[in-house]
């Protein structure tokens, strides 16, 4: 059977990873978490200072560009790909609400955007591959075979992603989950390279009243249905 691309973009905390790690699982097609790439980039950006209470030193990362290098490690114990910067497995780290608050700024920098989908392209070229974010269909992969474009109320996404963080023991505050959804919305929209937008062929897909397995059974379906007419 002919394999595809299948792009995978959305708002935050719609969901998109999961669905596109089960997705993948259920394909036996490749996952790459993008956003974990921008996360790793926007930690290295907080360690070094170029982002975070003191401003925002943008051109000190863009020249630190070619000192990053990101890597995705399978974990042996839960399966999945981990992140590694620099050789360092942060995949807990760069899920913080810390780096969730300055992720969208340093995705926002061109040359960063530039650097990481050159190798998400990479990536994709055999492909076989499902790959979520927020510029898959519109940047990344324009010709997918597959294009979703994941959304939610704000409110459910912040409610979701407030959970998420109490389950991994971080002490904080609906408000302030709720705010950083926000704020990365309007960042993540109104960036002026490759704002978040839905590709002309995507089809939308919203869960705000949805479970995780009425998603997937829902995808995985038309997934095989778009790979069988491929």
């Amino acid at each position: 059977m002919k394999k595809i691309t299948i792009a995978i973009d959305g708002f935050s905390s719609t969901g998109k990873s999961t669905i596109a790690k089960q997705l993948a699982k259920a394909l036996n097609y490749v996952y790459v978490d993008t956003g974990a790439m921008y996360r790793a980039v926007a930690l290295y950006a907080l360690r070094k200072g170029y982002v975070g209470e003191n401003g925002e030193n943008s051109d000190g990362l863009i020249a630190d560009l070619p000192s990053i290098s990101l890597k995705f490690q399978k974990n042996e114990e839960t399966g999945n790909a981990d992140m590694f910067l620099n050789g360092e497995n942060v995949e807990n780290e760069i899920r913080t609400l810390r780096v969730s608050n300055v992720v969208s700024t340093v995705a926002a920098i061109s040359e960063v955007r530039q650097k990481l989908v050159e190798q998400q392209q990479k990536m994709g070229i055999e492909k076989g591959v499902v790959m979520d974010g927020r510029d898959i269909g519109t940047v990344v992969f324009p010709d997918a075979e597959l294009k979703l474009f994941m959304t939610a109320s704000a409110d459910k996404r912040a409610i979701r992603r407030y959970k998420e963080l109490l389950d991994k023991g971080e002490d904080v505050a609906y408000e302030d989950v709720l705010k950083n959804v926000q704020e990365r919305d309007h960042i993540d929209t109104t960036r002026e390279d490759s704002p978040l937008v839905k590709a002309e062929d995507a089809i939308e897909f919203d869960n705000s009243d949805m479970g995780i397995d009425e998603q997937f059974e829902r995808i995985h379906n038309y997934s095989l249905r778009v790979i069988e007419k491929a």
